[in-house]
C-alpha cells in the first residue's frame, strides 16, 4: 500500500460529498475524494431524475435561512457550469390544516416573508385540476419552488471539483479511519492516506466508518415510481404541474412533474415509512404491493396519475436521524473527523449550502450560517465514544 498526504479527504461522492469536494478544492485545499462506487451511481440516495427545491419549507422555519443560501448557490453553480440546474415549477404542500406539514410550511413562509398563497381545497382544484383534495385539506403554494436533477448536479459538482484540483478516486472503498493528535489516517481497499481531516459524506455507508455516531443513523429502503398518467402526460409537464408533497391517511406522499428524464413518466413516492436495511444487501426488487400502495394513495388525490399505467421504479436509501435533521459538524473528540450526512430524505435541496458549510468548518471552525440544529453533538455521546476519547492512538497521523 502507498501513503499519500492531503489537507482533507472526503469519503462519499454523492450530493453532499461532491459539493464538499467542490467547495474545499475551490478554497485552495489539497482534496481527495473517495467513492466506493462509480461516479453518479444509482445505489444510494443521489439519483432518481428529480429532487424538489423550495423555501416555504414543510420541515419548519429553522431551515429557511439555510435554504435561502442554497438558492443563491444553485444559481452560482449554474453560472460556473454553464448548465441549467434549477427548474422552477412552483410547489404545493398539501394536508390537513391541523397536520404536521401544512402548519410548518405556513410558518416558514410567514416568518420569513416568503411569497406564497394559502389555498383551500377548492382553490387547489381550480388552479390545478389534476389535484382533487377533500374539503378538510388545504395547501401552501410556493411559486418559487421547483426541482433539480440529482445525477446532473453530482456530475457538475464533481467536474468543478476536478477543475479546482481535487483528486477523485472511484471504485475505492474506505475501510477505516484512525484519528491521531494532528490528523487522520484513512485506509481503503487500495491505499492508505494521511490528511489533516476527513469528511464522511457516504450516506448510508457512514455508520461503518463512524461506529458511535453511526448508531444515530437508521438506513431505510425507499421506493420511487413513475407512471404514465391516464389521458397522457401533457397536463403533467413542468409548466402545468407543480412539485407536491401531501400528508394524508398516516402517510406522506410526494411527486414531481414529468422531468424529461431518460425513461419518461411522472414520478411519485412515499416519503414516510420505509424498511430498515443494509446498504450492501438492500432488496432492489420492487414488489407489486409497493406499486399498489402508491397507486392507492394517488387514486383519490391525483386520479389521472393513480389510474395511469405503472411504468417503472427504483430503490433509493434514506439515512435518517432520530429528529430528521441533518448531521453536519465534528464527529470525533479531537475534531479531525467531520460528518455531512443524516440526510433523512430531504437534504438534496441544501446540497451546495452543506458543501460550503463543510468547507467553512474545515477552514474557520464555524459556518457563516447557523447550522447548530445539525450539530452531531445534539444526541449526546455514547459510552463507546467516551471510552474511545480516553484511548491513546498509537500511530499519529500528523
Amino acid at each position: 500500500m502507498t501513503a499519500e498526504k492531503y489537507d482533507i479527504v472526503v469519503v462519499g461522492l454523492g450530493a453532499l460529498g461532491s459539493s464538499a469536494c467542490h467547495s474545499l478544492a475551490a478554497a485552495g485545499l489539497r482534496v481527495l475524494g473517495v467513492e466506493r462506487h462509480g461516479p453518479v451511481h444509482d445505489l444510494g440516495a443521489s439519483h432518481g431524475e428529480s429532487r424538489g427545491v423550495w423555501q416555504a419549507y414543510f420541515m419548519g422555519p429553522r431551515y429557511v435561512p439555510f435554504l435561502k443560501r442554497a438558492y443563491t448557490l444553485w444559481s452560482e453553480l449554474e453560472e460556473q457550469s454553464g448548465e441549467r440546474l434549477f427548474h422552477r415549477t412552483g410547489g404545493l404542500c398539501l394536508g390537513p390544516v391541523d397536520g404536521e406539514l401544512l402548519p410548518a410550511a405556513k410558518a416558514s413562509a410567514e416568518q420569513f416573508g416568503l411569497e406564497h398563497e394559502y389555498l383551500s381545497a377548492d382553490e387547489v382544484h381550480q388552479r390545478f385540476a389534476q389535484f382533487e383534495p377533500t374539503s378538510d385539506c388545504a395547501a401552501i403554494y410556493d411559486p418559487g419552488s421547483g426541482y433539480v436533477q440529482p445525477e446532473q448536479t453530482v456530475r457538475v459538482q464533481l467536474r468543478l471539483a476536478e477543475k479546482h484540483g481535487a483528486d477523485l478516486h472511484f471504485h475505492e472503498a474506505a475501510l477505516e479511519i484512525v484519528e491521531g493528535a494532528r490528523g487522520v489516517r484513512l485506509r481503503t481497499d487500495r491505499a492508505v492516506y494521511h490528511a489533516g481531516r476527513v469528511v464522511v459524506a457516504s450516506g448510508c455507508w457512514a455508520p461503518a466508518l463512524l461506529p458511535d455516531l453511526g448508531a444515530r443513523i437508521r438506513v431505510l429502503r425507499k421506493v420511487m415510481l413513475w407512471f404514465d398518467p391516464d389521458g397522457g402526460a401533457q397536463a403533467f409537464q413542468p409548466d402545468r404541474f407543480p412539485y407536491w408533497i401531501w400528508e394524508g391517511n398516516g402517510m406522506v406522499g410526494y411527486g414531481h412533474p414529468a422531468a424529461s428524464g431518460l425513461h419518461g413518466g411522472v414520478k411519485a413516492g412515499v416519503h414516510s415509512g420505509g424498511t430498515p436495511t443494509d446498504p450492501d444487501g438492500v432488496d432492489r426488487f420492487v414488489a407489486r404491493e409497493e406499486v399498489a400502495e402508491m397507486q392507492e394513495f394517488l387514486r383519490t388525490r391525483i386520479p389521472r396519475l393513480g389510474g395511469g399505467r405503472y411504468r417503472r421504479s427504483a430503490v433509493c436509501l434514506y439515512d435518517n436521524t432520530p429528529d430528521q435533521a441533518f448531521l453536519i459538524g465534528r464527529a470525533s473528540e479531537k475534531g479531525h473527523v467531520l460528518v455531512a450526512g443524516g440526510t433523512s430524505g430531504h437534504a438534496f435541496k441544501f446540497a451546495p449550502a452543506i458543501g460550503e458549510a463543510v468547507a467553512e468548518l474545515v477552514q474557520e471552525g464555524r459556518a457563516r450560517h447557523d447550522i447548530s440544529a445539525f450539530d452531531p453533538s445534539r444526541f449526546g455521546r455514547t459510552d463507546t465514544e467516551l471510552k474511545g476519547g480516553e484511548r491513546e492512538t498509537r500511530e499519529d497521523s500528523g
